[in-house]
């Protein structure tokens, strides 16, 4: 797919459809998807019964006793044409997070091998990543658990050949340009860089998830000495604004 074929219109079973604005992530991609699900949720329309978006579609769930596909499909062709939608602007309500991390050592244990695959030295390592701003492009894998992204081009690190058996929860790992926090312990194939304690899902919270599709994100970078502080934050340092 290419920007000027999309955006593409595809069925998903009996109840779904999937608006694509390209085939692999990039900034517009993602920006058109997150914009266009926020258009849907305006619209409001009846028989609609789920809208999220992932790396670069937006995907529509419907009740079928109420709509057919031909149906939302003659509601959908005329709003995907009534803008470019790779330029539009990001929703509203977005907020800003800042997460600190420890980098390195045994907090992450892979920083050193990531920072050499980037032709960096650790500490040029930490400097960038601490410093970088990115998007929840999308969530997944895990309850609240965040893609994000893109770093620079140099972060274009691929993942490993084998998993890491196990990451802890919080962990921060790197490959393809983009940062996952897991929110849960699990394998990776990912390089494990730093380590959080973001309370990325919160059980019966007015907002389970911490982090939200568009949100932006920064890692500024604490000693393991601090990071050990955190154990008695139930936020895990994270502090939060509105976007304007």
């Amino acid at each position: 797919m290419t920007a000027e074929t999309s955006p593409l219109l595809r069925t998903v079973g009996i109840d779904g459809l999937l608006v694509s604005f390209g085939d692999r992530l990039d900034e517009a991609a993602n920006r058109a998807a997150l914009a266009f699900r926020a258009a849907l949720e305006a619209e409001d329309w009846e028989g609609v019964t789920e809208l999220s978006s992932s790396l670069v579609s937006t995907y529509l769930r419907f009740d079928p006793l109420a709509l057919s596909h031909a149906d939302l499909e003659a509601r959908l062709r005329p709003l995907m044409a009534s803008r470019d939608w790779r330029e539009a602007p990001l929703p509203q309500g977005r907020r800003l997070h800042r997460i600190p991390t420890a980098y390195g050592g045994q907090l992450g244990p892979q920083l050193a091998e990531a920072a050499g695959l980037a032709d960096m030295t650790e500490a040029q390592a930490v400097e960038a990543l601490s410093s970088a701003r990115v998007r929840v492009t999308a969530l997944g894998f895990a309850p609240g658990q965040p893609y994000l992204g893109e770093l620079p081009p140099v972060w274009n690190i691929p993942r490993q050949q084998a998993l890491t058996p196990k990451v802890p929860k919080g962990a921060l790992v790197l490959a393809i340009r983009q940062f996952v926090i897991f929110s849960v312990t699990a394998p990776t194939g990912w390089r494990h860089v730093g380590q959080t304690a973001a309370p990325l899902f919160r059980m019966g919270h007015a907002r389970p998830f911490l982090l939200a599709p568009g949100d932006e994100v920064e890692f500024p970078a604490l000693s393991e000495t601090e990071f050990d502080r955190l154990a008695a934050d139930p936020d895990g340092g994270v502090t939060s604004e509105v976007l304007s």
